[in-house]
């Protein structure tokens, strides 16, 4: 994922919250609690205390924020004319997304139907014939309340925002407004800390502070996001928004739809949670463990620290066959080594390997 900023002004890179951006991460840790083992508590708490009406409301429109998050709760980034300001509050968040156009809103609302065609910048269902068409059979695929949600958003929007409107100002009254209370003062403080270190350090250090998965290019001319997700975008006339989340980890959300004001929506850190591992390093360590011979020599690796020709010995194979195994696996971070005398050990990372699994599904995720 890459953000141009080729000739952007320092001050026109902000760091800003936003309840309803928080909303709509608070809402996919109660729908997809395996993506966010830290918040089990809060979330069936949350979960528990819900009115079976909202229960089944939430249910009827999870997929704008379960499976995809929708840019309706970013709303302020696609107001066109707008300042690019977000609400104090859930109330302020919902009079900007009052301000979205209907193009706009459904192109945004249906993004379920269309993520391959995100980046594009392709006719809003709304106006063309074509991509409704295509929309309505995207949804069908998804099952019935998305269709039914499809052909009502595509019929009259109105209705359908006075309804999602009227949603989520039932999750402020049931449980987000004591919520973001309560987690308001910590993102408040991050964004003033991130923006003083872009203003102090610069901005690849604020990056850094950020994310490690975010990096700046030597000329500050193009920002990347280590992600799966492919894309470009540019800030150089919208200008780029930050937003911290406290219910984001893992993921790291990059706005970068046509027309739309960039924003990365970024999970605040957490002492206790461990730094992400690239998605280069985190391949390359799969492709490393994927060698049967690899996964045997592992095997005598994890018991106990053996030489080069011991490892020879015991899998029948020569000493420089065994040399370029170690290799690829040193190289992947897997085995350590050292020297006793005149021999060298190597031996098997068990705390790298140990987070193989939940590296992968936090890169998978972010």
């Amino acid at each position: 994922m890459h953000i141009d900023i080729k000739g952007l002004a320092p001050e026109r890179i902000v760091f800003e919250t936003s309840p309803l951006a928080e909303l709509c991460l608070a809402l996919h840790a109660l729908s997809e609690p395996g993506h966010h083992p830290g918040l089990h508590g809060w979330a069936t708490a949350t979960a528990s205390a819900l009115e079976p009406d909202l229960a089944d409301r939430l249910h009827e429109a999870d997929f704008l924020w379960r499976h995809t998050f929708s840019d309706i709760f970013l709303a302020f980034a696609g107001v066109r004319g707008g300042n690019g300001g977000t609400g104090a509050n859930l109330a302020e968040d919902l009079d900007v997304l009052d301000r979205l156009d209907d193009e706009r809103f459904v192109s945004a609302a249906l993004e379920f139907t269309c993520t391959s065609l995100y980046g594009v910048g392709a006719p809003s269902p709304l106006g063309n014939a074509t991509m409704g068409a295509r929309a309505l059979e995207m949804a069908a695929a998804r099952g019935p309340r998305q269709v039914e949600f499809t052909q009502q958003l595509l019929a009259d929007p109105a209705p359908v925002r006075r309804w999602v409107r009227r949603l989520f100002e039932d999750c402020d009254q049931a449980f987000f407004a004591d919520t973001w209370q309560r987690v308001r003062v910590q993102l408040v403080a991050d964004a003033r800390h991130k923006t003083d270190v872009l203003r102090r350090k610069g901005l690849a250090e604020a990056l850094a502070a950020v994310s490690p998965a975010l990096s700046v290019d030597e000329a500050g001319s193009r920002i990347s996001a280590d992600k799966l997700t492919e894309g470009r975008t540019s800030a150089v006339d919208l200008g780029l928004t930050l937003i911290p989340s406290t219910f984001g980890w893992p993921h790291l959300n990059l706005l970068h739809a046509p027309g739309w004001r960039p924003v990365i929506h970024y999970p605040v850190h957490q002492p206790e949670l461990p730094c992400p591992a690239s998605v280069e390093l985190l391949q390359l360590r799969m492709e490393a463990l994927a060698h049967p011979m690899r996964m045997r020599l592992c095997r005598h690796l994890a018991r106990s620290a053996h030489t080069t020709g011991e490892l020879a010995e015991t899998h029948g194979i020569t000493a420089p066959e065994v040399s370029r195994h170690l290799s690829v696996l040193k190289k992947a971070g897997l085995v350590t080594t050292r020297r006793r005398g005149r021999y060298v050990l190597h031996q098997l990372d068990l705390t790298t390997v140990a987070r193989l699994g939940s590296d992968f599904l936090e890169g998978i995720l972010r």
